[in-house]
């Protein structure tokens, strides 16, 4: 039986996407064909699709079968988009063995936050998502394809992936991951180091040593950040093979999960009996079953900017505030670091995303009764991908965790409720990751002090100016300043702070991601400082008060003089140029706010 709060955010979305999600439904049923698409092209357009297709080009000019789109984020750069590169031909192979066939139909681009971290480049990182949802758009827009496989894992790649192929929902889509590289240094230790080269403590060739030891390998990295928050999301909304998320890279169970996802997406085209759309599969309740999936887990906080914008996508309405009555009865099931000190591996190990949506379907918090790209209901994922004789089959989650310190039953959670607090009052709306935040630091009242940009903040680290009880806030990093950066370079001088027995806390209309640790963070604040929203007003001194418990966020100013201050001018040149930035100015103009999802390209399609 469905919880009676996650029933009313469900309904509630439901109503408010009523109009919106109708015309989007009316879109993708207008563009459905029950002929291969490529058929319906005169005969030069056809010749040049096929043009090049080697082996499957009789087969494509003749038979009726489906033809797939691969859409891939591969470069062999980043470690978890490595893999990608092997998967077409393995690919083509597969879609045969069902009478199909496959091309790379696009490429789209993969930035990597822990590259850019710091560096001019990061101010592109949002945006990247929007880059990413108009470049699948442009390899679906030859409309040859009969469905599509979208390879990618991280950051902004896989809601990109997402948000792309929903203006495409007619097309049955199938997310296709990489997998986790294996475990390297222990995330205690790596933390520690970084913590004692922010003092000085450690050498720069130690950090590169403890670094390097970290990420190391082929695969996504290891810690539950944005990037593993994403298969955990694609998991809970039915969009992979059931299982396939933290399966390591270049196994024979690996290559099974991407044959199988093939055959799904044959088998699901409007072509046969078993059609499968993505459009409608991403409805209201998928998303529900994202939100809650990620608030159990402590996913990244990155996602209060995405799921609203993959809603959008798909026409449905949701804000932060559904988050937050949906975090009030999720509980806790999960820690992984940043959360703990196991990484996916380890949370893989104990059960995986098998257990935990076993658990929640359990607890009522999961809608079980949706439309996957199985073709089954959600109980197929809480079952655990096994290779046996060659063969793949699923087998029923364990009974119970394998480690109760890194995954929990949801009737003895690590929290009683989920990872993620929304805080707003005089100083704007805000959300708060409560899950790696230990519940006696999620108050916090303190004096300001006021930055324009994390450069400005760690420089008065180092001169020890920050040796006190203090509020940092660091404004004017939202989309439409800069492109909204993560400002996660601030992570381990402000934890130094907090281990010297400071009252410290974060409060930015930036992003921390989804790496973010422990010191108490009020992030993504709109109205953003650069559109005259009040961190613009804040001045060294004032007691700032953050209460996630409460759900409050202001500055403790006599109101009259609060009301007649005047904003503070934005930095001279903090988006550019240099490094691509003065391209996205139009992005930059056009950006949403955090809560609406950050981006530049919705907004503007009246969605």
């Amino acid at each position: 039986m469905t919880h009676p709060l996650v029933a009313k955010v469900t309904r509630r979305i439901v109503e408010r996407s009523a109009e919106t999600r109708g015309r989007y439904l009316d879109l993708i049923n207008t563009a459905k064909r029950t002929t291969p698409s490529r058929g319906g092209h005169p005969c030069s357009n056809i010749a040049h699709a096929v043009a090049a297709a080697e082996g499957d080009k009789k087969l494509m000019l003749t038979a009726p079968g489906p033809n797939i789109a691969i859409v891939t984020s591969y470069n062999d750069m980043l470690s978890a988009h490595q893999p990608f590169g092997n998967y077409p031909p393995l690919i083509k192979i597969a879609a045969r063995e069902v009478g199909a066939t496959a091309q790379v139909a696009g490429g789209v681009p993969a930035m990597c936050d822990g590259v850019t971290q710091g560096q001019a480049g990061m101010q592109l990182s949002l945006f990247s998502r929007d880059v990413i949802a108009l470049s699948t758009a442009i390899a679906l827009s030859h409309d040859v394809f009969d469905a599509a496989l979208l390879l990618g894992v991280c950051d902004k790649i896989v809601p990109g992936l997402l948000i792309g192929a929903l203006r495409f929902g007619h097309l049955p889509c199938v997310f296709v991951p990489g997998g986790p590289m294996p475990s390297g240094i222990p995330n205690k230790e790596k933390s520690a180091i970084r913590e004692r080269y922010a003092t000085g403590d450690a050498t720069q060739a130690e950090l590169l040593e403890a670094e390097s030891r970290s990420f190391h390998a082929p695969g996504t990295c290891t810690f539950y950040g944005t990037a593993n928050s994403n298969q955990m999301m694609m998991e809970a909304m039915g969009m992979h093979v059931p299982g396939a998320a933290f399966i390591q890279p270049n196994t024979p169970l690996r290559q099974a999960l991407t044959r199988a996802a093939v055959h799904l997406a044959a088998n699901g085209t409007a072509l046969g009996d078993t059609y499968r759309p993505l459009g409608r599969i991403v409805n209201e309740k998928a998303i529900v079953n994202a939100i809650v999936a990620l608030l159990a887990s402590g996913g990244s906080t990155n996602h209060a900017l995405h799921i609203p914008a993959i809603a959008r996508a798909a026409g449905i309405k949701v804000d932060w505030t559904d988050f937050a009555d949906l975090s009030h009865v999720t509980p806790m099931l999960a820690r992984v670091y940043p959360n703990g000190t196991a990484d996916v591996n380890n949370f893989q190990s104990a059960g995986g995303p098998g257990f935990l949506i076993r658990e929640l379907i359990g607890a009522g918090l999961l809608h079980a009764d949706v439309e996957t790209v199985n073709g089954t209901d959600l109980g197929a994922y809480t079952q655990i991908p096994d290779l046996h004789d060659g063969l793949l089959n699923w087998k029923p989650s364990p009974a119970r965790s394998g480690d109760d310190t890194v995954l929990r039953p949801a009737s003895d959670p690590f929290l009683a409720e989920g990872g993620m607090r929304v805080v707003e009052g005089n100083l704007g709306r805000g959300v708060f990751k409560n899950s790696s935040v230990a519940q006696d630091l999620w108050r916090v009242t303190a004096p300001a002090r006021v930055f324009a940009s994390q450069e400005d903040a760690i420089a008065a680290f180092a001169k020890g100016d920050l040796n006190q009880d203090c509020v940092v806030v660091v404004r004017f990093q939202g989309p439409r300043a800069n492109g909204m950066p993560e400002l996660h370079k601030l992570t381990p001088p402000l934890s130094v702070l907090l281990s010297r027995g400071f009252k410290v806390a974060l409060v930015t209309d930036g992003r921390m991601s989804g790496a973010s640790g422990k010191v108490p963070s009020a992030i993504h604040i709109h109205p953003e400082a650069i559109c005259g929203g009040p961190l613009a007003r804040v001045q060294d001194g004032d007691l700032i008060e953050i209460d996630a418990g409460a759900g409050t966020l202001n500055v403790l100013a006599e109101v009259s003089e609060w009301a007649a201050r005047s904003n503070a001018t934005p930095p001279v040149g903090a988006a550019g140029p240099g490094m691509g930035r003065e391209l996205f100015g139009m992005f930059r103009a056009l950006a949403d706010d955090a809560e609406s999802g950050g981006g530049a390209m919705l907004p503007q399609a009246g969605l």
